[in-house]
């Protein structure tokens, strides 16, 4: 097992939740007790027996503390490699006692983070002997136990109650992990930080995030799962059963697109991170009506997100079928008490301006690797739009183009979508062809009895050949939104003057994939 003696303790702590107690318990067992600052005068206040760190380094602590433990006498008793005569018989020439245990957190940068200090706070909350003295522990993980959290307070207690007062071999090695791990993700914060602070790229991805919990699986029952970061500082579940992977997934994609219709009353649907539907309305009652007729069959077990306050109104039609989840930024009481009947449907707040806020860049994993690229926070750059066909769009036509081209950039690549100025008529996504998909979103709106007659269209990305502008003239669209930059464009173009069909050109295109 490999067992190490707890002689000599490190202790130096931001968070001092249960310090005390592990601290009394250490003196109990004879363990001599060296610590810093506040920790230092908390545990003095308390009687437990301590000693400054001064007095071990023989040096005061200078630079308003930013300089205590940087110190041979400290360094050299964590990092001492006992199994070698040569490293023990330097620690006699000098001195200097082997450190056993270091109880250690670091000064508090995520917090003060969050909290939106200005920048000189910042500076002064970047730790530097702490993150010293975990990695200098870590890396001796044979000789040194290194705890970072109070939450492995009682497991250390219940170990050295086991062992004799030893600490194990595979404790430590898992402690060593987790200390890494911290740092790591310590680093990682402020680099991001100063990176976000200065508007700066740099030539290494800092990811560090923190895990909010495990779920019960991933996309399927064997994949393993997690959830990390801030999600649910942005969204809150508030009744119905445990989020999953996949429930997750769909909420991020649903608020996103709700986003687009800042100012409106509007509601998306969501069933595998597509939209089913997505209608606007003077209120929500009448935009879920519209959203949900666009398709009434994919929105069993799929996810409702609004972006203003649910009503009982609004609530009693959602409560007609089998919703996953409900999203919204707020509801009224009387329209929880009618969606809580359901215990397990999940209703979920969504802090809509912490959710644009956040939205900066997005992060996929490839093999071996990841991509990562600015969020696509833009529907087109106005200057670059222009009408390519003889007939311009009538004001309608704009308004209903406008929306469509909201929905379409969030459809997954091929994306075609049939709309009117206030909903979606019929979505096409995911298909490996654009007319396939052009032909998958007309037999929606046929098959929910919507006629397409006088509805436009939108493509995330240019058509290739003139067949889906040749489908929508046959639907009975009278105006297309598409980016254009196609080499074939021109075809595409006179077969919409042939139809009488006005095309804008955006510029820009949409894909996700």
């Amino acid at each position: 097992m490999n067992l190490n003696k707890i002689k000599k303790a490190l202790i130096s702590v931001s968070d001092k939740t249960n310090i005390v107690e592990l601290a009394k318990f250490l003196a109990e067992n004879n363990v001599e007790i060296i610590s810093t600052g506040g920790t230092y005068k908390t545990l003095q206040e308390n009687n437990i027996p301590v000693k400054k760190v001064s007095e071990i380094t023989k040096f005061p602590e200078i630079l308003d503390g930013r300089v205590k433990t940087l110190h041979p006498n400290i360094h050299a008793g964590l990092l001492a490699n006992l199994d070698l005569a040569d490293h023990q018989s330097q620690l006699d020439e000098h001195q200097i006692s082997k450190i056993d245990l270091v109880v250690l957190n670091l000064y508090p940068f995520e917090e003060v983070l969050n909290s939106g200090a200005d920048h000189a706070d910042m500076i002064e909350n970047i730790d530097i002997g702490g993150p010293a003295m975990l990695r200098a522990s870590a890396k001796n993980y044979k000789h040194t136990t290194v705890v970072t959290s109070p939450a492995q307070y009682d497991e250390l207690m219940s170990i050295l109650k086991d062992n004799d007062f030893q600490t194990t071999y595979d404790f430590r090695v898992k402690l060593s992990m987790q200390a890494f791990s911290l740092t790591s993700f310590y680093d990682s914060m402020i680099a991001n930080y100063f990176k976000q602070k200065l508007e700066l790229d740099t030539a290494f991805l800092n990811i560090g995030a923190r895990k909010l919990e495990d779920l019960r699986y991933g996309e399927n029952p064997v994949q393993n799962a997690a959830v990390y970061g801030d999600f649910y500082k942005i969204f809150k579940k508030f009744h119905g059963k445990d989020l999953s992977y996949n429930n997750i997934v769909d909420i991020d994609a649903s608020a996103k697109l709700i986003l687009e219709f800042e100012g409106e009353n509007a509601c998306a649907i969501i069933k595998h991170t597509n939209p089913s539907g997505v209608g606007i309305g003077d209120n929500l009652k009448e935009a879920y009506l519209k959203a949900f007729a666009t398709d009434n069959v994919s929105p069993f077990g799929g996810i409702f997100c609004f972006n203003q306050n649910v009503n009982l109104e609004t609530a009693e039609e959602i409560h007609k079928i089998f919703s996953e989840v409900i999203i919204a930024p707020s509801y009224d009481e009387d329209a929880l008490e009618l969606l809580k009947t359901k215990k397990d449907r999940r209703l979920v707040i969504v802090d809509l301006e912490k959710l644009k806020n956040s939205l900066q860049v997005e992060v996929k994993s490839v093999s071996g690797g990841f991509l990562v690229q600015d969020y696509d926070k833009e529907l087109f750059n106005p200057s670059d739009v222009k009408t390519v066909t003889k007939r311009e769009t009538t004001e309608d036509e704009y308004k209903s183009l406008m929306f469509a081209w909201k929905v379409a950039k969030h459809v997954k690549s091929n994306a075609i979508v049939y709309c009117a100025k206030d909903r979606t008529l019929g979505v096409g996504a995911g298909q490996m062809s654009r007319v396939d998909s052009a032909r998958i979103a007309r037999e929606k709106a046929k098959q929910m009895g919507l006629d397409l007659k006088g509805s436009v269209l939108a493509s995330d990305a240019f058509f290739p050949f003139a067949d889906g502008l040749e489908m929508a003239a046959d639907a009975g669209s009278t105006a297309v939104i598409q980016p254009g930059g196609s080499i074939r464009d021109n075809e595409v173009i006179e077969a919409a003057d042939k139809h009488n069909i006005a095309m804008v050109f955006t510029g820009s295109r949409h894909f996700k994939h």
